[in-house]
């Protein structure tokens, strides 16, 4: 069972699911049915942050509960990705117990962790207590707590929190854009060449992850008898000189205050969705280690963190989308 089946990682992991020989059959729960069909797969329409029906007989007889559903706007509301995000998460795992699955795999975040190094990756001992001030994070971050109460009250189910770094693919670029960049962004603007500069900000240096390599670890969490955290993340850390050899660019130093400033200014007028909460909370994240997925999980990335972002940089230039609501072009 795939919670969050249709969105920037609940199709690749429906893929991934479809194409094993490990799973017998998928269903996909989403707001709303995809006219996509992969192999193996069927959809039920649900909405776990309003209203949603009782969830237990969906779940039963289901062999891994896979939760991703996740709202990341409105920035301006938080209390309605609040709905969805933690209260909706919670219907997931308490109807995961009530039913008798055996295995649930949630998706959390890097941005769960609290700030931490950038010269050098943390594991899953470092703490997880998100960036206070940004929704998504606080989010995340309370999930964890919400997680450890319920590994303690119900031992008898398999925990595993994925902690991903930033995932792009091609077909969610349509998608990232409504969520974090908004319709005034110019696709032309993101050809190599055409930004002739990077400002290299204090902090600037995240992680990133093709959405499909995400995929393969959590069809592994679904299918080994493993439990506990597991941080993904690929290959280079992506800093204002990776970024700028991607865009053809030069780096030039330049302080953060006026780029959080405008930033701000733009979310306050609508210009753009992304808060400055999350801008702040990126340049605090810690890098992680991914070591125990590949030793647990028998994990390896197939792309590099820099193909991943130019996979994902064609796709907002040529558009690209795929047949379900949130992915739609």
């Amino acid at each position: 069972m795939v919670v969050g089946a249709t969105g920037n990682v609940g199709t690749s992991v429906v893929q991934a699911c479809a194409d094993s020989p490990a799973v017998g059959s998928v269903l996909g729960l989403a707001r709303r049915i995809p006219q996509w069909h992969p192999a193996k797969t069927s959809w039920a329409a649900v909405d776990v942050g309003r209203d949603a029906p009782d969830l237990v007989p969906l779940l039963a007889g289901a062999d891994a509960v896979i939760h991703l559903a996740w709202m990341f706007q409105p920035t301006h509301h938080p209390a309605q990705t609040w709905q969805t995000n933690v209260l909706g998460s919670v219907r997931v795992f308490e109807a995961v117990a009530a039913a008798g699955v055996p295995a649930l795999i949630h998706a959390s975040s890097v941005g769960a962790y609290s700030p931490g190094p950038k010269d050098r990756a943390v594991d899953e001992s470092w703490p997880t207590h998100g960036w206070p001030q940004a929704a998504y994070t606080r989010e995340k971050a309370y999930l964890e707590r919400v997680l450890d109460a319920y590994e303690r009250s119900h031992p008898d189910v398999r925990v595993v929190r994925m902690r991903p770094a930033f995932l792009f693919k091609r077909t969610s670029a349509s998608e990232q854009r409504r969520i974090f960049a908004g319709r005034f962004l110019p696709s032309w603007l993101l050809r190599p060449g055409m930004i002739p500069a990077v400002p290299d900000l204090t902090g600037l240096c995240f992680q990133a992850l093709h959405t499909d390599d995400a995929a393969s670890a959590y069809l592994a969490a679904a299918t080994r008898n493993v439990q506990g955290p597991f941080n993904l993340a690929a290959d280079p850390p992506l800093d204002a000189e990776v970024l700028a050899g991607v865009l053809h660019a030069r780096r030039f130093t330049f302080p953060t205050a006026p780029v959080r400033a405008a930033l701000a200014a733009a979310w306050r007028l609508h210009l753009v969705p992304a808060s400055p909460d999350l801008f702040d909370a990126v340049l605090r994240l810690p890098l992680m280690d991914a070591a125990r997925a590949r030793a647990e999980l028998a994990w390896q990335p197939r792309h590099t963190a820099v193909e991943a972002v130019e996979e994902f940089l064609t796709g907002l230039r040529e558009g690209a989308g795929m047949a379900t609501a949130p992915l739609a072009a």
